[in-house]
Order: structure tokens, then sequence, then C-alpha cells
């Protein structure tokens, strides 16, 4: 056995593990559909204006707006209608004073129309009648939308580093854009370690256990701006976790699940010692205590607690933000309510805890049981931070619950 006998504060064990968060510079190109989520590399300038063409904005005529002037419903201003155009037409011909042409929304303006007048605005003797009665006035450039009003061309319409989302997909694609450059997702080694763990689906020997946290692990990189490779279980021996080491920095990043605490099986330290170096080993927090964080060469290494609570709980707080600054992505903050702690807490001095919670009738029920607990995690709505110094959080205490 090997007993930590001293654990980083969480917030300087953060210190160490952003400041090892380089962010991405590889770029890849992505069809525009597949897009979501990801980081552009450049900025996306318009080749086009969009909308391409002076259309129009409601369902109505194409006038010479002072043709309207002084139009009321007791003072009709006459038109005679010469033509009709619908969307995805272009008119036939255009319109002089005391002509107007129907038009449908989105329809190009004739040559000559300066606005239109809202089909509710006027009258007409049936559908086949050729005069129109207009009765309000409208001003030119009312109810039409002006080419490039929305983009024009050599605007740049995405910038670099902006998170592509479907607002912005949709603009790119406004501009007739179906290939975008994106940051590439960082690519996350994940290798869950120890002799008693069993890929779910196999049949289960003496003393086993199924693998849990290679899933939880994996959900949240790839909800984080991660890609995740899998690579085999290792067994509890230097020259396979050495072995594996060696596989795993071709990758951005490398997550160990299991083998980070202070048992005679527990050789992440050792395989780290002998590849690269341990820039810390044993955080002040609970749970995850024997978290360990290192590099072989330049690329960062997480050594996970292998409880599944622990793990879970870390890879939260120190992988997500992690992982997002190297994936160029906005920093996470969860959605978060303020209400009153149902059950007494006793908490560890000394040690900053992430206590798991259910909200139920609008109070924060305490649902952590314990680190090999995956319920603590799955039974919860959300977790609180309780701070180092305090021991004891009393029953009716109004707490920030963070939602996962």
């Amino acid at each position: 056995m090997r007993p930590i006998t001293e654990t980083l504060l969480f917030d300087d064990a953060m210190q160490v593990v952003m400041k090892a968060a380089t962010p991405i510079t590889r770029a890849e190109q992505v069809a525009l559909i597949d897009a979501d989520g990801r980081v552009a590399a450049r900025d996306v300038v318009a080749a086009v204006d969009v909308p391409p063409f002076d259309r129009a904005a409601m369902d109505g005529y194409a006038v010479v707006a002072e043709d309207t002037f002084g139009a009321s419903t007791h003072a009709s201003k006459t038109l005679a209608c010469v033509d009709r155009v619908f969307t995805g037409q272009v008119p036939a011909r255009g319109i002089r004073s005391g002509e107007c042409i129907e038009i449908a929304t989105g329809a190009p303006m004739p040559a000559g129309a300066d606005a239109v007048v809202m089909v509710e605005e006027t009258e007409r003797d049936g559908d086949d009648s050729s005069v129109v009665r207009v009765l309000t006035p409208v001003y030119p450039r009312q109810n039409v939308g002006r080419r490039g009003a929305d983009i024009s061309t050599g605007q740049t319409v995405v910038a670099r580093d902006q998170v592509l989302n479907p607002s912005r997909i949709g603009a790119l694609a406004a501009t007739g854009v179906t290939m975008v450059e994106v940051f590439a997702r960082p690519s996350v080694a994940i290798l869950s370690t120890g002799n008693e763990i069993v890929t779910p689906g196999q049949p289960l020997g003496p003393g086993q256990i199924y693998d849990v946290n290679r899933f939880t692990l994996e959900t949240i990189v790839n909800r984080h701006g991660g890609r995740t490779v899998i690579l085999p279980t290792a067994a509890d021996t230097i020259d396979e976790l050495s072995d594996a080491l060696t596989e795993a920095q071709t990758h951005d990043v490398v997550v160990f699940s299991g083998g980070s605490s202070v048992g005679d099986r527990d050789l992440i330290l050792d395989a780290l010692k002998q590849r690269g170096e341990i820039l810390f080993h044993g955080v002040a927090v609970k749970p995850g205590k024997p978290t360990v964080f290192g590099r072989v060469g330049r690329t960062p290494v997480f050594g996970m607690p292998g409880y599944p609570t622990s793990c879970l709980s870390n890879a939260y707080m120190m992988i997500v933000p992690f992982l997002r600054q190297i994936a160029r992505l906005p920093r996470w903050e969860p959605p978060s309510v303020e209400v009153p702690l149902a059950r007494r807490i006793v908490s560890t001095t000394g040690r900053h805890q992430f206590y798991t919670v259910r909200l139920v009738d609008g109070r924060a029920e305490p649902a952590f049981k314990a680190s090999g607990d995956i319920t603590s995690m799955a039974h919860a709505d959300g977790y609180i931070e309780i701070p180092a110094q305090t021991d004891v959080v009393e029953a009716g205490t109004t707490v920030t619950v963070k939602l996962f």
C-alpha cells in the first residue's frame, strides 16, 4: 500500500489541469448538415447577397407607392392589375404609374414597383377583375425585402471560433455553402484497467464486475466536444499499462479508469513515472480523491478513480472544462436551481465535496450513497458543492443545485 500523504486543493488542481489544456489547431471540412456543435476554424464570407433580389414581404400587390398616397376606406385609389407573380417566378413585365401586379410573399419585385400593399388593405370585384382598390397608403420600400438586407456579399457570416448551431448553419445555407471548415474534435483515448473488469455482454467470472466507467466517460467526452477511441482493457501489470500508454499517446488526451489509488496493483503511477511525469496525485475532493494527472510527452493523461461515482464526478468537474477548452468550446455552465435542503448532510472537513441530490417537492433530497455506487449519480438530478471548511449543512439551508 502507498497511501496518499498529500492532496492538492481542488482549485489548485484545476489550475494545473487547465494550464495543460492547449486548444486544438487541426481543422477539417465537414458537410453543413454535420456541423452542428462544431467550432468554425476560419471566417466564412458570403459570396452572394441574401436575399439575391428585392422581394415582396407580404402577399398583396406591387405598386408605385406614390399612387397610394391619400388612400382610405372612404377614398380608395384605383389601380389596374396587369399581371401576377408567384415565388420562383420572374415578373414578365414591369409596372407604370396607375398599375399594380398581384404578388406572393417572397416573389421578386417587378421593375418600377417600390412597395407592396397587403391584400387585406385592398378590395377587388371578383378574382377576374383587373381593377384593384387600395384602401390604405404605403410608403416607398414598405413591405419589401431589399436585396442583401439579410446578408451582403463580402459579409462575415460565421467567424472563426464561433460554435455552429442551427441558426448559424441556416445562415451558411442561405449563402449556398455546403461544406464548412471546423476544428477537429480532440481524440480522447479511454482505457479501463483492472483484472476484474469485464465488458457488458460478456459472462462474469468469479470476482469480476462489468465496466461502467468506459461508458460514462465515453458519453461525457462525446457530449463535450471530444471524439472517443476505446482501447482494450489493460491488466494490472506495468508492461500492459506501459504498452497502453505507448498506443494512447498518439491521441490528444488519455483517460485511464482505475489503477490510480494506493493499492499494490494500482500501477498507473508507476507507468506514468516510467513514460512521463506526474503533475499531481490526490485531490482534496470527495468523491474522487485518488485522481492522477500527468503527461507523456505532450499528451495529457488523466488517471481516474475506479469507483464509478468518483470517476464520473471528477469527469464532470475536471475533464469537462479541460476538454471544452481543448475543443475551443465555451465554458460549460450547467443550469442550476436554489432550493432548501431536505435533510442534514455531514461532510468531510478538508475536502471539497460534490454531493449528489434529487429534487423532490421543491427540496434537495440527498442522493449520495457511496463512491462505488453508480446510482449515487443515476438517481440524482444534480449536485451541490460543500466547501472544504464546512462539516455540516443543516436541513432547510438554501443550496444551489447544479443540474446534470
